[in-house]
């Protein structure tokens, strides 16, 4: 055995270093390694030898890329090359449609660790515009009140968890609470930055979507990392360009099924705020077959067959039997996987900022909807401040209702608070809704996620209580262990 490390991300200004005080060269690019990788299933040579080929004829390694990746249609090669970006200044606006993407890493600034201060994007489509100063006045009212929100509810969780308070290490912990209920009010307009880790062959797919879209914001972001990365690796980031797939389908889907001279309400009263709407029928026993798949040598049917004769009892122990060994740390096994669940839900922008980075979820969100309310934070209505905090929110619904009639619907979207709604429909395995589980009902995650995720695991035991039976937070995993394993 051989195992070599072929390289790894360096900072660019240590590469910029190293650049400046040797020779110039070519080499300085992710291009080798994916050229090289590429070659392995037709090379005999070492791939270390494939990469000091590669690393050698640079030219000849980019053309050998653009043939692999676009002519014999080999993608999955440009996935050896990654990419870091430090993103600074977006709106919180922008930064959900840069998580949306799947296979990316993020690490963003917390508006629940970190104090806000003022600032915030103005979009290019209002810059130059009469609606700008209601703009920036909307803007100075929320924050304002974020900081009166901010120093009131700290001393109101200081007082209310004395306990905590005593010890200085939980000052952070306490401050946190106050900073994560006080930024309900601020808008999706505040700036924000964020790391981002992509590979080649995402990045080309970002670029292209983010080019198609309607914010001018978002096409500038595409522009300017574009620019960082052209000269770097053109061989394997080619196909950047706006598209009509990416810009117009849901327009072309909603001009066939709406009519626009309908008046039907799109939202009627609001009855849950968690809908299981689907779910794989016969969950439990597709699980309980999957089990019995993986360990014996029957055919998919007869497994089938066999969990039918099982009594409800027999079904159970299987399923205790997957989680066992199981610690609070580890993935259910890949058998859940073949159980789905989809919910429709109405979450706060808070609450989305949490959900969304549920990546191996599908998540399908609607624009914010005004009509669907906002999320008040029991904390905020304890102090006494919730008149004040739907006041800002009725003058904000003001502004954005001006923009979106009078100006532009896109841009209006900035104004909106984190309090503010919409509606996402959620689709996820089992599996996945186990890892959702552990760690948003967990007594450390934030109350509003904490809240949905409750909920949809309590829709979830209700269709499937033998695939459901481990699910629940990080800090109750003891307790359920100990009630499905007291025999």
């Amino acid at each position: 055995m051989k195992i070599l490390l072929a390289g790894y991300n360096v900072d660019a200004e240590v590469l910029e270093e190293l650049k400046k005080n040797s020779p110039q060269r070519q080499d300085v690019t992710p291009e080798t390694l994916s050229a090289a990788y590429a070659r392995i299933s037709r090379d005999p040579r070492p791939i270390d030898e494939l990469r000091k080929a590669a690393r050698e004829e640079v030219e000849k390694t980019r053309k050998s890329n653009s043939t692999i990746i676009f002519k014999m249609g080999h993608h999955s090669v440009a996935e050896h090359a990654v990419f870091n970006f430090d993103l600074i200044g977006l709106s919180r606006l922008a930064v959900e449609f840069i998580e949306h993407f799947r296979l990316c890493s993020f690490t963003e600034k917390s508006q629940r660790y970190i104090t806000l201060g003022d600032d915030h994007v103005i979009p290019k489509e209002i810059r130059g515009s009469e609606i700008r100063s209601k703009y920036i006045e909307i803007l100075k009212e929320q924050n304002g009140l974020y900081h009166r929100l901010n120093e009131k509810l700290r001393k109101y969780v200081f007082e209310k968890h004395k306990g905590l308070a005593a010890d200085p290490k939980n000052r952070n912990l306490l401050e946190g609470w106050a900073k994560e209920d006080a930024r309900y009010i601020t808008s999706l307009a505040t700036e924000a930055q964020l790391g981002l880790t992509i590979n080649a062959r995402n990045l080309e797919l970002f670029l292209r979507r983010a080019k198609s879209q309607k914010l001018a914001e978002i096409k500038e972001l595409a522009e300017q990392m574009y620019a960082l990365v052209e000269k770097i690796a053109p061989s394997i980031i080619l196909f950047t360009k706006a598209n009509d797939y990416d810009a117009k389908t849901y327009d072309e889907i909603k001009s066939k099924i709406l009519n626009p001279k309908s008046k039907t309400n799109p939202n009627p009263k609001i009855t849950n705020e968690v809908i299981l709407v689907e779910h794989t029928k016969d969950a439990d026993d597709i699980l309980v077959s999957s089990l019995l798949y993986a360990v014996s040598k029957e055919p998919y049917d007869s497994c089938m067959a066999a969990v039918k004769k099982m009594s409800f009892e027999e079904k159970k122990e299987l399923v205790k039997a997957s989680c066992r060994h199981m610690e609070l740390y580890d993935t259910a096994l890949r058998e859940y996987e073949n159980v789905n669940f989809t919910f429709d839900v109405i979450l706060s922008s808070s609450c989305f900022a949490q959900l969304k980075r549920h990546r191996m979820a599908t998540i399908i969100a609607k624009d914010y909807d005004t009509e669907l309310g906002v999320t008040v934070p029991p904390s905020i209505k304890e102090i006494g401040m919730e008149k004040e905090f739907l006041e800002v929110v009725k003058k904000t619904e003001d502004v954005y209702n001006s923009i979106s009639m009078n100006f532009n619907r896109i841009s209006a979207g900035y104004v909106l608070t984190n309090a503010h709604r919409r509606r996402v429909l959620f689709s996820c395995n089992a599996r996945e809704l186990y890892h959702v589980s552990r760690l948003r009902e967990d007594a450390h995650a934030q109350w509003d996620i904490q809240n949905l995720s409750r909920l949809m695991s309590q829709e979830a035991k209700k269709a499937a209580p033998l695939t459901c039976l481990f699910l629940g937070g990080k800090d109750a995993y003891s307790e359920i262990r100990k009630n499905n394993f007291a025999s």
